[in-house]
């Protein structure tokens, strides 16, 4: 008989204290001064592969003027932010905006492109193995598991590397060793994501 797992650990919520850094020190730097009103450009604008973290940056900062795949946006919305960052200028504030490619290779409005440029552009860099690895490390702990570091191993080199997907597969891990009353071990891995 399957032991049901309930759902107690839930994830933490986005802060900076909890984005794992990596190569991105100085634009975390930025956003502090950004979130306490000490920042001095009027636009923040993120950009980077998925799942690089940008999400987890926007939601932490809380910003009121933070828009998310810019890439995305219509024409209505694209007027929006060209006219939120115009304001945020004059009121000497920021607006913090994120998207998949610098400012200058958007699908957007040529004036929306050049404002998203005005203040600082940051590539959010991804993470390296080391990192992927430290994460794994800290994020098993924080749920009261233990995986060994040829574990670890194995799930950076058969599993989507971003944090979001590992974050999911430690959940399932939890989950399916809980249900099975079974240690984290790679057999247990290979059965939980059996196809």
């Amino acid at each position: 008989m399957k032991q049901l797992a309930l759902s107690i650990s839930p994830p933490p919520r986005p802060t900076l204290d909890n984005f794992v850094p990596g190569a991105n020190a100085e634009l975390l730097a930025h956003l502090r001064r950004l979130q306490s009103g000490r920042f001095s450009e009027g636009v923040l604008y993120l950009w980077g592969e998925e799942g690089c973290g940008k999400s987890h940056l926007l939601a932490a900062c809380g910003a009121d003027k933070a828009v998310d795949d810019v890439e995305t946006l219509d024409e209505t919305a694209q007027i929006r932010l060209f006219q939120d960052i115009n304001e945020a200028r004059q009121a000497g504030a920021a607006v913090l905006a994120a998207g998949n490619a610098p400012p200058a290779r958007l699908p957007l409005r040529e004036d929306l492109r050049s404002r998203l440029a005005w203040g600082l552009v940051y590539q959010v860099k991804p993470l390296g193995d080391g990192e992927r690895a430290a994460f794994l490390r800290a994020e098993s702990a924080r749920r009261g598991l233990r995986l060994a570091d040829d574990l670890i191993a194995y799930l950076l080199t058969h599993m989507r590397r971003d944090l979001r997907s590992l974050t999911a597969v430690l959940d399932r891990l939890d989950q399916y060793s809980l249900e099975t009353k079974r240690p984290i071990t790679l057999p247990l891995v290979r059965d939980a994501f059996k196809k």
